[in-house]
């Protein structure tokens, strides 16, 4: 069918989406976390087909991730368009550890959403997901998560300062931990949107209105606008943490957060993963997706309350952009869109384009625990089956160093397929860390140069070199949902270990651990899905 629009519409990770519309372009600004650049752009022009425009907050100027831990750093932005500058809202968490947060909010703004960005501003509130709402009369307002989800409050702002109290719009709703508040107003009423119940699978998204900005709000009486805590047998699941945006023809929709779980059992997992609950773990992470929005009775309503794989699509003319290659050389001057950096933006003080034409130099980072100078750049896994590999030329001095490619989802999760030292030799090793506890299989004793692979299928990972001649497989096949969302929130009781807030990445990463100017010399990477 050409007439509707597939969910989701980014995927992979990509959650906490915001939208808005300017004149006919649209765009949505997600979450990105410890990876830089931080708040992740798309863009599009008929609501299906979507091109990333980079990173918002692309230098230490606008965004320091430095000791930030997995799962911290950017969350939940918000972006909005008003007196001809596009507004970016947005959270850096510090630390979230034993019952703490050290969480900030920031303001940045641009004439162009490509910026240049102004200097972040510090904003008041107590929580994070903060938000702004811009008035008819021209005033700005500050929507924020009180600390410990005590509810939702509002507070006028003045070049980004406060003016007067902060006022309580919303205490805690049904489902509990409310948050991710954004405002609307149409027809008199002003609606606040807002997430509840968790980002887990009790999440969800409910409306109160108002006929006043400062209230009081009453909730929808028909229930929460979107959940699937009580739809468990859907393909999307976790849906909450929305926002609204209408087209020129009067025609809203939400995007919203949403998670394709493994809901059957595959053949085919290690034996080390058997009589694990490997259904229902999230790899892919958590989504962007799309829901057509109807207004009965003064409310928004999304039918059955419930996300779909497809949506019907908006009258507007359809837009595709030109189909990104899944292959990147290394030709181009700069960094594709694709890529992320781990806690350090993307620089000349360890990444080179023109150190060696058509290949990207990767100057040796921190070990998988450091949070200062990692040297790890990756893309989004998008799909449960998939295939990524490079090709890389690298010759270690020391047993401190080692390069290849990685499927990662934070410090304590990840595989790694890699040239290093073994016993002074050249020696290509698969490593894996669950939960922080590490395995490694030396595969053979190889040359400086290599291609590596790493294939999704479902639920298994399997490993390839080759240097030269034919795919040669790299040991036994591996579990690819300690790459999940669920195995990586690691909380026992009174103490959290780690969140998993991100999702499954593949990408090139090179070590040096004593700062030695190790290099490795990537000459292309290609992720293909399918």
């Amino acid at each position: 069918m050409t007439d509707v629009i597939r969910n989701p519409i980014l995927p992979g990770f990509h959650p906490d989406p915001s939208i808005l519309r300017v004149d006919e372009d649209y765009y949505v600004a997600t979450s990105t976390f410890e990876w830089c650049p931080g708040v992740r752009l798309h863009h599009s022009r008929d609501l299906r087909h979507w091109r990333p425009i980079g990173g918002a907050l692309d230098d230490v100027r606008l965004l320091d991730l430095t000791g930030v831990p997995d799962s911290g750093g950017v969350w939940a932005p918000d972006l909005t368009y008003a007196n001809g500058r596009f507004h970016l809202v947005f959270s850096v968490l510090d630390n979230y550890a034993y019952g703490y947060k050290d969480c900030a909010n920031y303001l940045t703004t641009a004439e162009s959403i490509d910026g240049p960005w102004t200097d972040p501003v510090r904003l008041p509130g107590r929580g994070f997901d903060a938000a702004l709402f811009h008035e008819d009369d021209g005033s700005t307002w500050l929507l924020n998560m009180i600390t410990g989800f005590q509810g939702i409050e509002i507070q006028r702002l003045d070049d980004g300062k406060a003016v007067g109290d902060p006022v309580l719009l919303l205490e805690s709703s049904p489902a509990g931990v409310t948050e991710g508040p954004h405002l609307y107003k149409r027809d008199g009423w002003y609606y606040l949107l807002c997430a509840e119940g968790g980002t887990g699978f009790n999440h969800g998204a409910i409306v109160a209105r108002s006929r006043n900005l400062l209230g009081p709000y009453e909730l929808d009486p028909n229930g929460p606008l979107l959940t699937t805590r009580d739809k468990l047998d859907l393909p999307l699941q976790k849906a909450g943490h929305g926002s609204l945006v209408e087209t020129p023809a009067g025609e809203w929709f939400m995007t919203y957060l949403a998670s394709r779980p493994y809901t059957e059992v595959e053949d085919g997992l290690p034996d080390d993963a058997r009589g694990r609950d490997a259904t229902g773990r999230c790899v892919l992470g958590r989504e962007t997706a799309l829901a057509a929005v109807s207004w009965i009775d003064g409310w928004p309503r999304i039918d059955g309350a419930a996300p779909a794989l497809e949506v019907p699509a908006p009258h507007l003319p359809a837009h595709p952009w030109p189909e990104a290659p899944a292959r990147d050389d290394f030709d181009a001057p700069v960094l594709d869109h694709r890529w992320a950096t781990l806690r350090r933006h993307a620089g000349p003080d360890w990444l080179s384009l023109t150190d060696r034409p058509s290949h990207l130099r990767v100057l040796g980072g921190q070990s998988p625990h450091g949070k200062r100078t990692p040297s790890l750049l990756a893309q989004r896994v998008t799909a449960k089956r998939g295939v990524f590999e490079a090709g890389v030329e690298f010759d270690p001095r020391t047993a401190d160093q080692w390069a290849g490619i990685t499927a990662y989802y934070n410090a304590f999760n990840w595989h790694s397929l890699h040239i290093g030292l073994d016993q002074g030799r050249r020696a290509l090793t698969l490593e894996t860390s669950d939960r922080g506890r590490r395995t490694a299989t030396p595969i053979a004793a190889v040359g400086p140069r290599l291609d590596l692979r790493i294939v999704f299928d479902g639920p298994v990972l399997r490993f390839a070199y080759r240097d030269g001649g034919a795919w040669k497989p790299a040991a036994a096949q591996a579990d690819a949902t300690i790459l999940a969302d669920e195995h990586a929130t690691w909380i026992d009781p009174g103490l959290v270990h780690a969140f998993g807030f991100t999702g499954a990445f593949v990408g090139l990463w090179v070590q040096d651990r004593a700062a030695e100017g190790g290099f490795a010399d990537f000459d292309y990477a290609a992720y293909t899905i399918g």
